[in-house]
């Protein structure tokens, strides 16, 4: 008797459940667990054609509202340790006596709602219906989650967060001075990314008076939002930025620029002509004059070379067709193009290289290397003579180069001049040793031959002999001057 007694106790004292702990697996999924297994049991039970019709508990609430599912829950520790009490006294066969109505208060009508299934669903499937999320309770998330969302981080924490590429809300910033805070430890923790993530979210919450008046205190967050206003091509924030700080000069530079985005030519000009008066430095209002000079007549030259090569009426148009035009060109290129389609014409022409070079004041080595590159490609020879023949106040004539012949050699080899030519430039370098380099590179004999004998160096004669056609000219040469 007293043994049976004990066993009554210690079954009536032992549980299956734990204590409660503050883990993220807590009671709460626990008895969902027990809950899951007290489903199971009642799976040759359960009949799903009452599925469509509400059920109402003994609390009057419908089955599957979000209280009833809580209530259930909590209480389904309690029905699954007396059904197992039932089992133990009655027997397994003993399930099948117990009427259909136990099917109205079992939990599949928690996991299940309203929604009708063709079969019973297990606690695991009934989890993953659409339906679930209505009434099911949800578990909670790990603690090491949430801590990504907090909203009670200071400016420095969000700061170092940002730095480290964490989630982190500006918005809770609301008064002015936690935003310049923020604004500052950004400034201080030295990343460009995170100071240019909270300038647009002051440049967003702020307006532009407030910002404007706290930045210019602040260089170097000025620079950051400056430089941000020119990549994304917010040009107005940035000129309102630029006259509050009274920057008049950055100003002209940032309105100017935007003839870029002006395609047609007419309207260009028009728009460059509009900023010439605007308060440039003395240089570059020069240049922005020169600027519109050019268009201006580049538009002419255009105009009057397409009409000459759609008539036919040009040779030099017949034979050697425009690759593109000329509007919108660098001045460099525009001379090239004078050079190259109107050298001869006379000076008072728009489109003369001499008159070009006098609008402008084009530097002479400037001219001469594009007017030398033009006529050699043209192989106008008796033009590049003529760019380097110069006559003092006597009347002689002799060759002078303001870029130095050594590099007029390397145009024309580069053009595919005649060995006659490049001999005749590559005599006219001065340095023995750049001579005897080009003419030996060029293979210009006569030059190599002559200034061996200049040099009376015989060995280095005799060995250049080897280097020519045997009985050629250049070897006659070499023996006539070795037999002398």
């Amino acid at each position: 008797m007293s043994r049976a007694r004990a066993d009554e106790e210690e079954y009536w004292h032992s549980s299956k459940f734990r204590a409660f702990t503050f883990d993220d697996e807590d009671d709460e999924l626990s008895q969902l667990k027990e809950s899951k297994r007290a489903v199971n049991s009642l799976r040759d039970i359960v009949d799903d054609d009452d599925d469509d019709l509400e059920r109402v508990s003994w609390s009057g609430e419908p089955v599957g509202s979000i209280s009833w599912s809580i209530k259930e829950t909590s209480s389904s520790s309690t029905s699954s340790l007396e059904s197992r009490d039932s089992s133990l006294q009655k027997g397994s066969s003993s399930y099948a006596a117990l009427p259909k109505q136990v099917s109205s208060y079992s939990l599949s009508s928690l996991f299940k709602g309203r929604n009708k299934l063709p079969s019973f669903q297990s606690l695991s499937d009934a989890l993953s219906d659409t339906g679930v999320k209505n009434y099911a309770p949800e578990l909670r998330r790990p603690k090491a989650e949430y801590k990504d969302y907090s909203n009670d981080w200071s400016p420095k924490d969000t700061v170092r967060r940002m730095q480290r590429g964490k989630i982190c809300s500006l918005e809770r910033f609301r008064s002015l001075q936690d935003k310049l805070v923020l604004l500052d430890e950004a400034v201080a923790g030295h990343d460009g990314n995170v100071i240019t993530t909270v300038l647009i979210f002051l440049k967003r919450t702020l307006r532009r008076e407030i910002l404007f008046r706290e930045l210019e205190v602040r260089q170097v967050a000025l620079c950051h939002l400056i430089h941000f206003l020119k990549e994304t091509g917010e040009q107005k924030f940035l000129l309102d930025l630029l006259r509050f700080l009274d920057r008049t000069e950055e100003v002209a530079l940032s309105q100017y620029r935007e003839h870029l985005n002006i395609q047609d030519v007419e309207k260009r000009r028009e728009f460059l002509k509009s900023c010439i008066g605007l308060p440039f430095s003395a240089e570059d209002t020069s240049h922005i004059q020169d600027h519109y000079t050019l268009l201006e007549r580049q538009i002419i030259i255009e105009a009057n070379d397409r009409h000459l090569e759609s008539a036919g009426q040009s040779e030099i148009f017949r034979k050697y067709p425009r690759k593109a035009s000329i509007l919108n060109m660098p001045l460099v290129t525009t001379l090239f193009y004078s050079c190259f389609y109107h050298y001869t014409e006379a000076e008072g022409t728009f489109s003369s290289p001499t008159n070009l070079k006098k609008t402008f004041k084009i530097p002479d080595k400037q001219y001469v290397l594009t007017a030398l590159a033009a006529r050699a490609k043209l192989r106008a020879w008796d033009d590049v003579d003529a760019l380097f023949t110069t006559k003092n106040w006597l009347g002689y004539t002799k060759k002078k180069a303001p870029i130095g012949f050594h590099r007029v050699v390397e145009i024309l080899q580069r053009n595919n001049a005649p060995v006659q030519v490049l001999q005749e430039y590559v005599r006219l370098v001065e340095d023995v040793e750049t001579r005897l380099n080009l003419a030996t590179k060029y293979k210009c004999h006569d030059v190599v031959i002559e200034t061996y004998k200049d040099l009376k160096d015989r060995v280095q004669l005799t060995a250049y002999k080897c280097k020519v056609e045997r009985g050629s000219a250049e070897e006659e040469k070499i023996n006539s001057i070795l037999n002398n």
